[in-house]
């Protein structure tokens, strides 16, 4: 054996066992993988670092940016709550239909791309839904990942099949001859984690849901946390009389959070602000409290009310605690004086002043130095609160600017790097083509970009490639595959299949799954002619199969969701090891029986 071949061999054990036990961050033992390679001579400098310039990492800090850039401009959070009324907060039709919709689109596109432009969706269904996001990021990922097989163009090793194929004098592929395949795939996908994924996903709260700031706010306080929507017919005598006049704090111990004609809305609506028949509301209070008020005014209940969408959004709006400081305009005022819901556009709810908790109308109460008064509103309300020296917002929040006005700019950026990367430009160029056309429209600012990046997936995949170079280079993947080669030769036809996807399988673990078929496909070319089969289909099967690559974090996909996920590589063995089981079934039945 050429010592290159050993060392390569020593490094790839090593680098394999940091990886599954964790002795170290799964970034750090890509970068101390690529040092070995760099220090044992097996690689000159510029190709042990050349992963930092590859353009899978290239394309990946891209799609990074143009997730950033579609999530601010509310296009995942608009896609999210259409997934949510038609679904509702069910986790398995929402997995099913996010991780069916995810892998038709990677069928169109990389699947990186794919993956990152739904994760803010996926995050977003998972704050509005109280769905665990460890328990959607995962299968979404891998539907991802399956979704690339269903057409010639979905993943980059079945683009180059094409390629290897014809050098080889072969008949290339249609765009569309994969396809039963990838359909199959897909499927097996979401029916596996609907059936186990419950046993093979880790929950990212053992110990219980996680409880939002939000959520220890209102049960602490005891306040009232469910928004009702009623609408003022033609009919109603609330017609004509302001807020204060219809008794809605005092009498009725409610509170409007917002009135609304159209697409107009008047947050925490001033005292003398009038009704009008047609305005929808949005009342905060107790049911009995609210009914009582719905009665005495003839109002019409809103099963459904689109139009205070960010009232019910934690990352739009919510209570905070804002106390009183000694040098407070508002000191030695009332709220009604001092026009608190005029100029700030919040509603307050509670107030506690010298020990005692009044929730009536408090309009007129005298404030002092350390009272502390729960408000509700749009976080960009509350945060003119917190800029302001009169107030000292207590609570902690983060407001998530939404620019939907460039909604359409962010989505032709989107496309256009995905027509660009359709027309046959590189996967990199075509993506960070787009993500620089979000930073120069100003959807993103370029401080933003940077942050977009999550360089622990930049670290991990740049430290990994050049062990695929090493592996090419030094013979050490040809000297693998064909000793096991020849262990199957003369064999049974269902055998040879089972191994060729097995040795895909092994090599897009450790290796580029481009560099796995660029290795595989003369070897499975060659290894069919001497067995008397086609070697159209089993090129095409190692094709395939090098999107099998579930059991380790390695994947393009699965290196970006995993910090998302919160998963650890145990996880990936786990839950991927029985896909990766699924997928040797589907694909060697298939092929065996429909493709030689």
């Amino acid at each position: 054996m050429d010592s290159a071949i050993l060392t390569v061999l020593i490094i790839l054990i090593v680098t394999v066992v940091m990886l599954v036990f964790e002795f170290v961050r799964i970034e750090m033992a890509a970068l101390l993988c690529m040092l070995a390679l760099g220090w044992t001579g097996v690689l000159p400098p510029h190709e042990a670092f050349s992963g930092f310039s590859s353009n899978a990492v290239i394309a990946m800090m891209a799609v990074m940016i143009l997730g950033q850039g579609i999530a601010k401009t509310g296009i995942m959070d608009r896609f999210s709550q259409a997934i949510l009324r038609r679904v509702g907060t069910n986790k398995s039709k929402v997995l099913g239909l996010m991780s069916l919709s995810v892998g038709m689109l990677s069928g169109l596109i990389q699947n990186i791309g794919a993956a990152a432009l739904f994760l803010p969706g996926i995050l977003n269904i998972s704050r509005r839904g109280k769905i665990s996001a460890s328990a959607l990021i995962m299968p979404i990922g891998f539907a991802a990942i399956l979704g690339g097989t269903l057409t010639m163009v979905g993943s980059g090793p079945l683009i180059l099949v094409n390629d290897l194929l014809r050098n080889a004098s072969l008949a290339p592929y249609r765009l569309f001859s994969v396809t039963p395949v990838g359909i199959l795939l897909l499927l097996s996908g979401i029916g596996f984690f609907l059936s186990f994924g419950k046993f093979v996903i880790p929950d990212s709260t053992p110990q219980g849901p996680l409880v939002s700031e939000q959520e220890k706010l209102v049960a602490a306080m005891h306040l009232p946390n469910h928004i009702w929507h009623y609408t003022i017919p033609p009919n109603s005598v609330l017609i004509g009389q302001t807020t204060e006049q219809s008794g809605v704090w005092d009498k009725f111990n409610l509170h409007i959070l917002g009135i609304a004609r159209g697409k107009n809305v008047e947050y925490a609506p001033w005292r003398e602000t009038k009704f009008e028949a047609g305005q929808e509301l949005a009342l905060l209070g107790n049911e009995e409290d609210v009914i009582k008020f719905a009665f005495v005014h003839s109002l019409m209940l809103q099963g459904q009310a689109y139009t205070f969408t960010s009232l019910h959004d934690p990352d739009h709006a919510g209570f905070a605690e804002v106390i009183i400081p000694p040098r407070s305009e508002l000191v030695g005022q009332t709220i009604r004086k001092f026009a608190l819901r005029k100029r700030y556009a919040v509603e307050p709810v509670m107030l506690f002043s010298k020990g005692k908790e009044i929730m009536s109308d408090f309009s007129d109460h005298q404030i002092i130095p350390g009272d502390t008064i729960i408000v509700h509103g749009l976080w960009g309300k509350i945060s003119d609160l917190k800029a302001s020296s009169d107030f000292v917002v207590a609570t902690p929040f983060v407001v998530r600017e939404r620019d939907q006005s460039k909604a359409w700019i962010a989505t032709l950026c989107s496309l256009g790097a995905i027509g660009l990367a359709l027309a046959g430009a590189p996967i990199s160029m075509a993506f960070f083509t787009g993500a620089i056309a979000m930073v120069l429209a100003r959807i993103l600012t370029i401080q933003e970009a940077y942050q977009a990046i999550e360089w622990k997936v930049v670290f991990l995949l740049a430290g990994l490639i050049p062990l695929g170079i090493a592996m090419q280079k030094t013979g050490t993947a040809t000297f693998l595959a064909e000793r096991v080669m020849t262990l199957v030769q003369g064999g049974h036809t269902i055998l040879i299949v089972l191994t060729v996807a097995v040795l895909s399988t092994s090599f897009s673990l450790f290796m580029s799954n481009v560099g796995a078929i660029v290795v595989l496909a003369p070897l499975v070319i060659s290894m069919a002619q001497i067995g008397g089969l086609d070697p159209r289909p089993l090129a095409l099967l190692a094709a395939v199969c090098t999107a099998n690559s579930f059991i380790l974090p390695t994947h393009q996909v699965n290196a970006l969701l995993m910090s998302y996920g919160g998963y650890r590589n145990v996880d990936y063995f786990r839950a991927g090891g029985g896909m990766t089981v699924v997928f040797l079934f589907v694909v060697v039945i298939v092929f065996y029986f429909f493709y030689l």
